[in-house]
């Protein structure tokens, strides 16, 4: 259950933040900004590249991967296909991880390392390969480490991972299992050299004021900021005691809605399920129609207040990277929500680039993560 009035106590959510999660997601404009300068010192901006790659292939453990590989799928506008290499393993813990490239895979194709943890031999092993098939290999990786001297010995570029203390504070025993940031450190280099090879267009005016726009969330979504005007506040008060179905429309709100779903299972111990439209017209129909939807199950005049929680229904997330062209299927999700008598929440970004407007939806999504995580009081 969501104790809504915690919400609007910022010494309470400092209490109840254990882990420093706001803290974590207030300053992705700072991981933005080392990061940046850990791509620049890293000699990005000097590469001379021969030309796009065939494919980019995506690796790493944990969420940040999958965001990565979802973003910059999203960001290229399929200028090289972007695929996320599976891990296989008998449990997802530092070392017991392995991850194999495709058998077409080759000296055309890149290979990007999300290696948070410096001493991964699953993606040293992985290194090795491409290194024998002839892939080109770049790793955001801590400095030093056997991953990143793999990757030098491959006679690829590692970009040291961009840290900050509350790194350190958060790997503890209990934690959720990626601080809020952590994808940013990843994916800046990336984008940066993704701009470099001609994917996308990621300059470092572009990067700063991506910078500044996340800056401007956070103080949007700080925790002093009341849930009326605080996107972060509402998104979580919408979602209290429903299950969030995400529905997206376009390139980037499909990553941003993925990322969503992913950040509610592990930050805040919420089910989520994510559609990109119209086909979530489809395939989330009868959920709007069973067990979960709004008129099903209607509230038993006998139930305990304090003891029986609410009965869980679905609400709608739809999440739109701009303003509904002809041949968006916004209304027909708006009708479908009103026939099904279902609640809709709206998130959609400021003008803005594309990278601005990715920064936008992924900063008030995570906020909305961990204000539920801090609120709930099961």
């Amino acid at each position: 259950m969501l104790d809504e009035s915690l919400l609007d106590a910022p010494e309470a959510l400092a209490g109840a933040d254990r882990f420093g999660l706001l803290r974590g997601v207030a300053e992705s404009g700072a991981r933005v900004r080392t990061a940046a300068r850990s791509a620049t010192e890293s000699g990005i901006p000097e590469l001379s590249p021969d030309g796009r790659p065939r494919a980019v292939l995506v690796a790493g453990p944990g969420p940040a991967a999958g965001g990565v590989a979802d973003l910059l799928r999203a960001l290229s506008g399929g200028s090289s296909p972007v695929s996320l290499i599976q891990p296989t393993g008998v449990a997802p813990v530092p070392g017991a991880l392995r991850w194999a490239l495709p058998g077409w895979a080759g000296p055309l194709d890149l290979l990007l390392l999300a290696g948070p943890d410096a001493a991964d031999p699953g993606l040293a092993e992985l290194v090795e390969q491409a290194y024998r098939r002839g892939c080109a290999v770049v790793a955001v990786t801590p400095a030093g480490g056997p991953l990143a001297d793999a990757v030098i010995q491959a006679r690829g570029l590692a970009v040291p991972l961009a840290t900050t203390p509350y790194d350190e504070e958060f790997d503890v025993e209990g934690a959720p299992p990626a601080a809020p940031g952590t994808l940013w450190s990843v994916l800046i280099p990336l984008l940066a050299l993704a701009d470099r090879i001609g994917l996308l267009s990621a300059p470092p005016d572009a990067l700063g004021k991506l910078a500044d726009r996340l800056d401007q969330l956070a103080e949007r979504c700080g925790p002093a900021i009341p849930t009326y005007t605080n996107p972060g506040k509402t998104l979580a008060a919408d979602l209290a005691d429903a299950l969030p179905l995400i529905w997206t429309e376009g390139l980037i709100a499909h990553a941003v809605g993925r990322h969503f779903a992913t950040e509610l299972a592990g930050l805040a111990g919420r089910p989520a399920l994510a559609a990109e439209l119209p086909e979530a017209l489809t395939t989330h129909r009868t959920l709007l129609a069973g067990a979960l939807a709004a008129g099903a199950d209607p509230d038993d005049f006998f139930r305990d207040r304090v003891e029986q929680p609410p009965a869980l229904h679905a609400r709608i997330v739809l999440l739109r990277e701009g303003t509904p062209g002809p041949l968006s299927a916004t209304r027909a999700a708006h009708q479908l929500a009103e026939e099904r008598d279902t609640a809709l929440s709206e998130l959609e970004p400021g003008a803005g680039s594309d990278l601005e407007k990715a920064a936008e939806l992924l900063a008030i999504a995570d906020f909305g993560a961990v204000y539920l995580a801090l609120a709930d009081t099961e």
